[in-house]
């Protein structure tokens, strides 16, 4: 990249992440003052907001880089990640969501308190705490900074070494997403990724545009039919044994991975808790499902288009999309998608400071006073967590460049000692009334001790993947509640409290389109398989069967929902 490129890249970078930065201030002046505004975004998030911050929430340059990559190198089978999430949402939408607002409640191990007791508020407060803090902040920053030097040689452009220059971006980057979390609290959070995130699309659908275009030398179709035509395995989402992603999890501790991100992890969840209405919630859920569904078009098929432009001889498969980037985007347009890809970089770091700070405030801090704290004292308190957690993650993520190559089983080791307990506690939580405390303290230790010899100690002897592995942990721990609710119940049944701040009338349309949006995955994976695309000789006569099946069963749903009396 050119001296006089660099300038214009770098300008129009500042120039796009200046307006995010001005309309997030304009929509949020005056708004963060209460404990509401501040953690919640005043319970007045609508459905396009709730969507665009969960989209930038769950994407950044990790999916850009790594999906691409896994594309590139194997198929499409990684896509499972991405498009089953959409079930998840659906059961968010219409089982989670409506039990979370009628309870009111602004963080999910306040709920906890509420249904067990304030020790299993503490264990969970502790989980999400050690997880964020000492892993998924610090990668977030990390492979967000590694992901902008890959694409603009920043080493190169400043003359430093790589692991100063590392310093330098992770700092650079962090300081910016941080101000947003900071200062603006959750709205302002929602606000710049809302806006990021119509970049995103935007970049998101252009780039495997310019891909096929540049395949098929000036032809669109020329590319698409390259390939559909030319090596099909590679569009195949059907994972074997040996692809990253077996098919066969999808529907074991995939399942529950999804279940714990959408519909317990606080950090997504958080706006949805700040939702207007439980019809304006679900619609934004529901929408950032349709958004998931995307994903494989515009994270992973150009991992294919690098594939077939550059054949297997890069360096390494992470380089397919920077590679791609270099070569189709038009110069115009790098400062853009620099804004969008630090954007998505902010999104999941900014949130995840914004969630970490609101429990230690809201179920540490207040809890442990005589009195509850004013709402000014609480905000106070979170901005200094918030800078607290900040410079940590600061001086963590540049140390993940040590472990390079164990990144990303670092993550997945770490997240797996909260996520199952913390949807196993949820999920018995919501829908039993007789299970005790006790219950669910000994799953949290229980599993803890159980995943930490699964990983550490007999992880070689065990020849099973690690997302069955979660499944199993998943049923033995609701065996475990189950047996405590027999032995010791509690002396009164929970009832949910009915506390709603918000108008609780459910969309009219939540069901018909959370079928669609079911249908959408499983038409993906028709489309992207041995009777679809991954064919190569075109689409089978039972993919269009099924998929005319599925387009008839939508039309009967929506035709009945529009004409049925709406409920008073």
């Amino acid at each position: 990249m050119s001296g006089g490129t660099l300038v214009f890249t770098g300008l129009s970078a500042l120039f796009f992440m200046g307006l995010v930065a001005w309309f997030s201030y304009a929509k949020t002046r005056g708004e963060v003052d209460s404990k509401d505004g501040y953690f919640l975004a005043g319970r007045g998030l609508g459905a396009t907001f709730i969507a665009g911050s969960l989209l930038l929430t769950n994407l950044s340059a990790e999916q850009l880089i790594g999906l691409n990559g896994s594309a590139y190198g194997y198929n499409l089978s990684s896509m499972a990640w991405e498009v089953t999430a959409a079930v998840a949402t659906i059961v968010m939408a219409l089982i989670f969501l409506p039990r979370y607002l009628a309870g009111a409640f602004t963080t999910l191990p306040e709920f906890l308190d509420n249904r067990f007791d304030a020790d299993v508020r503490r264990l969970s407060v502790l989980l999400f705490m050690a997880g964020y803090g000492l892993v998924t902040i610090p990668s977030v920053l990390y492979s967000g900074s590694v992901a902008v030097m890959q694409l603009f040689d920043v080493p190169g452009l400043t003359g430093l070494a790589y692991f100063p220059a590392l310093v330098l971006t992770v700092i650079a980057i962090g300081v910016s997403g941080a101000l947003y979390a900071i200062f603006g609290g959750l709205r302002a959070v929602a606000v710049s990724d809302t806006v990021n995130g119509i970049g995103l699309l935007f970049i998101g659908i252009l780039v495997p545009v310019l891909g096929l275009i540049a395949l098929g030398g000036g032809s669109f179709t020329g590319g698409l039919s390259t390939i559909v035509t030319q090596d099909p395995q590679k569009l195949n989402a059907i994972g074997g044994a040996d692809d990253p992603t077996p098919f066969g999890t999808i529907f074991t501790g995939m399942l529950f991975a999804n279940l714990f991100y959408w519909c317990t992890n606080q950090y997504v969840i958080q706006r949805t808790l700040g939702a207007k209405s439980l019809a304006e919630g679900q619609k934004g859920v529901l929408l950032s499902g349709f958004f998931k569904v995307l994903v494989p078009f515009m994270m992973m098929i150009p991992g294919v288009i690098a594939f077939h432009l550059y054949g297997p001889g890069l360096g390494s498969i992470d380089q397919a999309y920077p590679q791609l980037i270099r070569d189709v985007l038009p110069v115009y347009l790098t400062g853009l998608f620099l804004a969008v890809l630090l954007g998505a970089v902010f999104s999941s770091f900014n949130s995840l400071l914004n969630s970490a700070a609101t429990m230690f405030t809201l179920d540490i801090y207040a809890p442990a006073r005589k009195t509850m704290p004013d709402d000014a004292s609480l905000i106070r308190t979170a901005k200094i967590v918030s800078i607290i957690i900040a410079l940590f993650s600061f001086a963590a993520a540049p140390m993940l460049y040590f472990a390079e190559e164990g990144l990303w089983q670092v993550i997945r080791v770490f997240t797996g000692f909260y996520n199952i307990p913390m949807v196993v506690i949820v999920i018995m939580g919501l829908f039993t009334g007789h299970i005790p405390a006790i219950g669910a303290k000994i799953v949290i230790i229980f599993h803890v001790i159980a995943y930490g010899l699964l990983r550490f100690v007999f992880d070689e002897a065990m020849d099973l993947h690690f997302l069955h592995q979660y499944a199993i942990l998943f049923v033995i721990e609701v065996a475990i509640m189950l047996a405590a609710g027999r032995i010791a119940p509690r002396a009164s049944l929970y009832v949910r409290p009915d506390n709603a701040r918000v108008d609780m009338r459910q969309w009219r349309f939540a069901y018909p389109t959370a079928f669609t949006l079911f249908s959408c995955v499983a038409g993906l994976y028709l489309l992207f398989s041995d009777i679809g695309l991954a064919a190569g000789q075109g689409f089978q006569p039972l993919f269009l069967t099924l998929v005319s099946a599925l387009g008839a069963l939508n039309l009967a749903i929506w035709i009945w929902s529009a004409l049925r009396p709406r409920a008073i």
